[in-house]
């Protein structure tokens, strides 16, 4: 790939979400990997003056480390086109999509991806009584990392108690049994297919907090039918929404039903990358090490605009 010169990368990391700490891990893995690769690197922590800091610095690309709202919602993909620096990973557009899990849901549906029932209901309601029969899950709909969900078990006889800090209308999902499957795509192309095999729920803490709290199955050890799915709705997925660069699909897959017990739950537009992240543990299965994923996405950003 062939691309202007560039030498001084800013790696946004931290900011102000929920995720911060998630995107701190990110944002030195990346910084480091960059070091490797051979760019002059500075790292910044997003926040308010984050306008006069780029300012300063003058890079000739942003490789964007931030997760959750804010970083991953459009909002910092709109500042930087008005400032006119290439930046790594998904557009505006692209980014307020897949952040709002609802509206991603109907691009989906438009693509003919298979999606479980959803709806978004009031947080009020949704502790009142139960708004669909169990097994239920309840989640932010614009949050990432597994950050306020909840699994209602089948035969719950109360409601979930939610958070003081879950927003005031939440989305609430149909629970698929079975196996967890992800698949990330790199410039329109899948790069491999991961089960997430993890001691109860694939939540924050296995995700994050430690290193083995959860165990990735790289390739995946599914049928062939199984994986090849996965890896064509990912990329009609990352189509949909108009992602570019790096994202991720995550799925369900009920393995009592083959392959059309496959289900699409959503699409992470800027993927961790922290040392227990799926996307470069992919890109290694198709022989990249994770500082040519990182070149990769600088390079890409920078002659994609």
């Amino acid at each position: 790939m062939s691309s202007r010169a560039t030498h001084l990368v800013a790696v946004l990391m931290g900011g102000p979400s929920s995720e911060r700490e998630v995107s701190l891990s990110s944002g030195r893995e990346c910084a480091n990997a960059l070091r490797v690769a051979g760019f002059e690197v500075v790292e910044i922590d997003a926040g308010p003056d984050l306008p006069e800091r780029l300012a300063a610095v003058g890079p000739d690309c942003v490789f964007n480390a931030l997760h959750g709202r804010f970083g991953e919602d459009g909002c910092v993909q709109g500042l930087l086109e008005w400032l006119r620096i290439p930046y790594t990973h998904s557009g505006v557009l692209a980014s307020a999509l897949a952040m709002d899990k609802s509206r991603a849901k109907e691009a989906f549906r438009a693509a003919g991806l298979p999606l479980v029932e959803s709806r978004l209901v009031p947080k009020a309601e949704v502790m009142a009584a139960h708004v669909m029969p169990t097994p239920y899950v309840v989640k932010s709909n614009n949050e990432g990392s597994s950050v306020n969900v909840y699994i209602v078990p089948a035969g719950a006889n109360t409601p979930p108690r939610l958070a003081p800090e879950a927003p005031e209308t939440v989305m609430v999902e149909a629970y698929v049994p079975g196996r967890e499957l992800t698949c990330s795509v790199l410039g329109g192309k899948a790069l491999g297919v991961t089960e997430i095999v993890a001691d109860g729920w694939y939540d924050y803490h296995a995700k994050y907090a430690t290193v083995g709290g959860a165990r990735h199955v790289c390739p995946a050890d599914i049928p062939e039918d199984v994986y090849a799915a996965c890896c064509d709705y990912a990329e009609r997925a990352h189509a949909a929404l108009g992602c570019r660069g790096l994202s991720r699909t995550d799925f369900r897959w009920d393995d009592s039903k083959g392959a059309a017990g496959l289900v699409v739950l959503e699409v992470n537009n800027q993927p961790g990358m922290t040392p227990t992240s799926l996307s470069p543990e992919q890109a290694a299965l198709q022989g990249m090490s994770f500082p040519e994923l990182c070149r990769w996405l600088v390079e890409d950003a920078s002659c994609g605009r």
